[in-house]
């Protein structure tokens, strides 16, 4: 590569088109959308007949955990749930604790910021999924700015952490009825996608095809007991992987098929020509027994974003008390929620997150005069914002942000009414201060460590192929040794791609091994088709002739 191009690939574009496109809702939608909504009524509802309205700032912190885990099997949603509730409460009395010690504005904002830090360290060291750290930075930084005293403290706490386990009920229901269904809904997802991907043979598809598959392997793996339905669900995965090693004679229908099925409530579909052999070759137990990764390992690639969000958190808030502002947590949240993966994602959340809530301070003020009418209708709306937001996000963050800053607003007007104007106001230029700052430290605080990711990975790679290409010559490779090599393998691609997509959309970067990386994949993939002809399954697949 000439030196020209070199110093072309440091600066990559921002993009400007598409960022606003409406995609298809989450298969999912409308559980966190209803969980949500069952999970803040009765606490509102009942501070709203006590006459303690005020009250529901705290409560708001518990109801708010119901978002939580809902793409998790039940067995694992149950401690994953908890930690959430300890967590949320945990946050939520340091800001409390820190609220009642001194009413400095600096102060209050450089803890905020470091409280933003620590949410969105742990929240992506430990992959919790949506809505991630910005809840629990919403409650605890707005919490900063509550009179407070210390004795008061323990009874807020209390009834955050009472609103938390009526959430974790909320969050466990759905168990009684389906208890299965998060797993069948990966694995469904992942006969979709392997499908798509034997359909077209598209490169992009065959890379999504294998993240999906990887996401479902991981569902399963967090399951515990191997009960029936879940073996079902194994060997359907299996299926899943043998399409992206033999594309061209897979049967994209009967996958198709398959997927339907598990999105019904029928009984999991049993593809029996694998017969007994598949509890073999699955051999996942070893997987259960592994330890995970120590945290500390997972929380290193993630220092410079968790600096940017230090950064970008403290200096909004300081913008804003500079300016004025009256409530510079707003500032605060704003930047902490545009914090994604790199800067090219960081920018797109941004103009998203921009565009939703000046929209959503025009929908606020269509809604005030309604919403003024009574506590009652106070609470009703919020609870319709509440909704709207979770249906919504999915399809692109700023039209759920749209029904988040009304909701916001709302929430500011429990304690008591409060001028309309000022609300919006200060909503608008906080918004436009958090972006704007938020996103000049994304670009300040640099991520070579994107690179270093990629060289990484590309380690992984090859020597996860190396292992399964000694277990492929030996005379007669152990079930579970090859079942092993391979999901290591494909886990190893999966994460070279996923270190790839990150560095690329970092604005300054050194230049890409592309030639590297595709050459990597392509070795990996052909190990992979080579695994499963050994392991026989290609041939007992049932594939066309």
């Amino acid at each position: 590569m000439s030196s020209a191009n070199r110093r072309s690939s440091r600066v990559r574009p921002l993009p400007l088109s598409g960022l606003l496109r409406l995609g298809r809702p989450s298969d999912i939608w409308f559980k966190p959308a209803l969980s949500v909504v069952a999970g803040v009524a009765p606490p509102n509802l009942t501070l709203l007949a006590l006459g303690r309205l005020d009250l529901a700032a705290y409560t708001m912190a518990g109801s708010l955990c119901a978002l939580y885990a809902h793409n998790r099997p039940y067995s694992a949603r149950a401690g994953i749930l908890i930690r959430v509730v300890l967590a949320m409460v945990s946050g939520l009395a340091v800001s409390l604790v820190a609220a009642s010690l001194t009413t400095n504005p600096v102060v209050l904002v450089t803890v905020g910021a470091l409280l933003a830090a620590v949410h969105k360290a742990l929240c992506d060291a430990t992959r919790l999924g949506p809505p991630g750290n910005v809840i629990f930075t919403f409650v605890t930084s707005a919490a900063l700015f509550v009179p407070q005293s210390l004795g008061q403290v323990p009874g807020h706490v209390a009834l955050a952490a009472a609103a938390g386990a009526w959430s974790w009920i909320v969050g466990m229901a759905p168990g009684l009825l389906r208890p299965h269904g998060p797993e069948r809904r990966a694995t469904a997802h992942a006969l979709s996608a392997a499908a798509a991907f034997a359909a077209t043979g598209e490169t992009a598809a065959r890379a999504g095809a294998a993240a999906a598959v990887h996401t479902a392997w991981q569902s399963l793996l967090s399951t515990g007991a191997r009960s029936a339905p879940r073996r079902a669900l194994e060997r359907l995965l299996v299926r899943a992987e043998v399409a992206l090693a033999a594309p061209a004679d897979t049967d994209s229908e009967r996958l198709r098929a398959w997927a339907r099925a598990l999105r019904g409530t029928g009984p999991v579909p049993r593809p029996d020509d694998l017969g007994e052999a598949a509890d073999e070759l699955l051999g996942v137990e070893l997987e259960l027994d592994s330890p995970p990764r120590p945290l500390h390992h997972r929380l290193a690639p993630l220092a410079p974003l968790v600096l940017r969000t230090a950064l970008g958190c403290a200096l909004a808030g300081y913008v804003s008390l500079a300016l004025g502002v009256g409530r510079p947590y707003w500032a605060l949240v704003t930047a902490a929620s545009i914090y994604q993966a790199n800067v090219t994602l960081t920018w797109r959340r941004g103009i998203q997150r921009v565009v939703g809530n000046l929209v959503g301070v025009l929908l606020f003020a269509a809604v005030a005069p309604v919403a003024h009418l009574s506590q009652l209708a106070l609470v009703l709306c919020g609870l319709a914002f509440n909704f709207g937001a979770e249906a919504l996000i999915s399809r692109n963050y700023w039209i759920g942000s749209v029904c988040v800053t009304p909701m916001a607003l709302l929430i500011t007007e429990f304690g008591h009414h409060q001028e309309p104007g000022a609300l919006m106001t200060d909503r608008v230029v906080d918004t436009l201060i958090g972006a704007l700052v938020g996103f000049a430290a994304a670009i300040a605080v640099t991520n070579r460590r994107a690179g270093d990711r990629i060289e990484d990975a590309l380690a992984a790679v090859e020597r996860t192929r190396e292992r399964a290409a000694r277990v492929l010559v030996a005379d007669r490779p152990e079930p579970a040794d090859l079942e092993g090599a391979r999901r290591a393998l494909a886990a190893a691609v999966v994460d070279l791609r996923a270190a790839v997509d990150a560095a690329s959309g970092e604005w300054w970067q050194r230049a890409l091994p592309e030639e590297r990386v595709l050459r990597a994949e392509q070795d990996g993939h052909r190990t992979l088709a080579a695994t499963v002809r050994r392991q026989g399954l290609h041939t007992s697949e049932g594939v066309r002739a």
